[in-house]
């Protein structure tokens, strides 16, 4: 930052192009952002801006520019990487004010939006065209979709419908220096570069985000869940690796362990059997007689697996009911411990039963109890270490862990995060994840949208002194060190 301006003068700057009360500098105002759904990690923000308007953003980003002050753009708040925590010395520049949907075409099936817009009232506005947004994080009442592209989150029904990347068409963004650009197109492969990927995911280290134009499908004609419970934990992985050999893509494939299948019954009464160990929620949709065809061939396999109990939706009610269950678990388990770290990791499928075995060992080894979600069909995990921060070391001990945990992902094949981003929760397991060069390279691509690294420093990708500081080593994914993972 240019060491000559104050707070107040740059305040008295950026006013000129927002309205009243748009900045924020009072202690009492900037506390509400001072962190995301990542608790543990706060930081008070030097300033909060709140632009309404595409043009205010670009005057804003020329202006930090111009006088080297970083900022980090922020959605909702409810991501759980510390993707928006404040820098201390920079601008927290909130797009919660855009929450416009500015057209939708029922006949191409598209709208467009503004990056404050929720999910979930996508869903809510064209629903009476018969179409939805299929993205479904269980944020989605509150996460807006500017954060939604910046994660490129996904959601209980992503195995079949995709990510956010997979249901975007098109975004409008601006670059650190002011500069507008648009990436991608109204049709199905845009021209050039595939920077639409690019910067979904990336967590507003390039741009920041304007208006998104997403895909709608048409509301499939029958829904239906099937909730199976097990005995065993292993048997209800390996249910999973079944259904998918078997060619079937679920619209939803979820699965809850004992602990978050209890907690999550007592918060929502959702009919959980109490006394499984691992619950699977299978849902099928499309045709009726898809639909059928499939919730026999999954019931089947759900038997053959050693299914202890299986239950069809009877009703649009039930079927909601059961995904209530899951998608309530992570405050249903905040219920039971002053404080849970939620963790999000992906593993190859076919580990999911020795990967689970795995962090019930590591939650005796430090003494910790865990409860586990998954996004069961694409190996997502979603560990929830409980803990009490009042107790002194509880939480380094739970940091610990939750680090053990991604670098065990890592090493049968995975990946550090799923859908959750990497921010400052795992930025030193970047360092196990991928190669000095790997990084160079995201570095690379960082500076040519942002030379001068203002967009989120400190974010996402390490620094090469920061891996050598915590000693952080890449690891290829046949480097096991635990006999009873499975080597290949």
């Amino acid at each position: 930052m240019s060491v000559s301006l104050t707070q107040a003068q740059v305040a008295a700057a950026l006013s000129q192009w927002l309205p009243p009360g748009a900045v924020l500098t009072n202690p009492e105002d900037l506390r509400p952002f001072e962190t995301d759904g990542l608790t543990a990690y706060r930081q008070l923000p030097w300033m909060v801006l709140l632009p309404q308007t595409e043009a205010q953003v670009q005057s804003i980003l020329k202006y930090c520019c111009e006088h080297h002050i970083p900022v980090v753009a922020r959605g909702s708040g409810t991501g759980l990487s510390g993707g928006a925590l404040p820098h201390a010395q920079g601008v927290l520049l909130s797009m919660a004010r855009f929450m416009g949907i500015l057209d939708i075409d029922p006949l191409a099936r598209t709208a467009r939006v503004q990056p404050g817009v929720r999910n979930l009232a996508i869903s809510e506005a064209v629903a009476p065209m018969g179409l939805y947004y299929a993205p479904d994080p269980s944020s989605q009442i509150a996460c807006s979709i500017g954060g939604n592209v910046a994660e490129n989150s996904g959601g209980v029904h992503c195995l079949k419908y995709g990510l956010t990347l997979h249901n975007v068409l098109k975004v409008r963004a601006v670059t650190m220096a002011g500069e507008l650009i648009e990436l991608g197109a109204q049709a199905l492969d845009g021209p050039g570069y595939d920077l639409l990927a690019l910067i979904t995911g990336s967590e507003g280290l390039l741009a920041v985000i304007t208006e998104v134009t997403v895909k709608l499908l048409p509301k499939p004609q029958r829904a239906q869940a099937i909730l199976a419970a097990f005995d065993d934990i292993e048997k209800a992985g390996h249910a999973v690796a079944q259904i998918i050999a078997q060619g079937i893509i679920p619209a939803g494939l979820e699965m809850m362990d004992g602990p978050a299948t209890r907690a999550a019954e007592a918060f929502v009464h959702a009919s959980y059997p109490l006394e499984a160990e691992a619950v699977l929620i299978c849902e099928s949709d499309g045709t009726p007689e898809e639909v059928s065809d499939e919730m026999g061939r999954m019931k089947a396999i759900l038997e053959a697996s050693g299914a202890i109990e299986i239950r069809y939706s009877q009703d649009e009610a039930e079927r909601l009911k059961f995904w209530a269950g899951r998608k309530a678990a992570f405050p249903a388990v905040g219920r039971l411990s002053p404080d849970y770290y939620c963790i999000d990791g992906t593993i190859p499928r076919r580990f999911l039963a020795p990967v689970l075995k795995r962090i019930y060992e590591m939650s005796r080894e430090f003494g910790l109890e865990v409860a586990n979600v998954f996004h069961a069909g694409d190996g997502n995990l979603h560990p929830l270490i409980l803990f009490d921060a009042a107790k002194e070391g509880e939480f380094e001990r739970t940091e610990a862990f939750a680090g053990k945990i991604l670098e065990l992902c890592v090493e049968v094949g995975g990946t550090i995060t799923g859908e959750h981003g990497v921010g400052v929760e795992k930025i030193n397991q970047m360092c196990v994840q991928f190669s000095p060069e790997e990084l160079e390279v995201f570095r690379a691509v960082k500076a040519a949208f942002d030379p001068q690294g203002l967009l989120n420093p400190g974010k996402a990708i390490p620094t090469l002194h920061r891996c050598a500081e915590w000693g952080g080593m890449h690891v290829h994914h046949n480097q096991l060190p635990h006999p009873e993972l499975p080597r290949f």
